[in-house]
């Protein structure tokens, strides 16, 4: 239950949001931060705090390739959270929980 606090705090804010919704577009391969920060049409240094929140939310992970960071969703976590949420649904008949993207036994 902790890391969905931690989840939908995170994307309680517009601009997380719209960066974790881009992320989830982009794919597993992500995208890379200066590529983000062009097309959100914000300073780097808003860009950066936001992907810290989440990233310490655990719902993207970051990856050095050369001298670029690129961000990529973490679909373990969007997963969990999924499943966390609809944990219940259905008046607590099981409503069958299904893996919404990029199970990780096709990575």
């Amino acid at each position: 239950m902790n890391i969905a606090i931690k989840a939908l705090a995170a994307l309680a804010h517009e601009t997380r949001l719209t960066i974790f919704r881009m992320l989830v577009q982009a794919g597993e391969s992500g995208l890379q931060a200066g590529q983000l920060a062009r097309e959100l049409g914000i300073p780097n240094a808003t860009l950066s705090f936001h992907l810290k929140e989440l990233t310490h939310a655990e719902l993207v992970i970051a990856r050095q390739e050369s001298r670029f960071i690129y961000y990529s969703a973490n679909f373990a976590t969007m997963n969990a959270l999924i499943g966390y949420l609809t944990e219940n649904c259905c008046a607590g008949t099981p409503c069958g929980i299904v893996e919404v993207c990029c199970d990780e036994k096709n990575s």
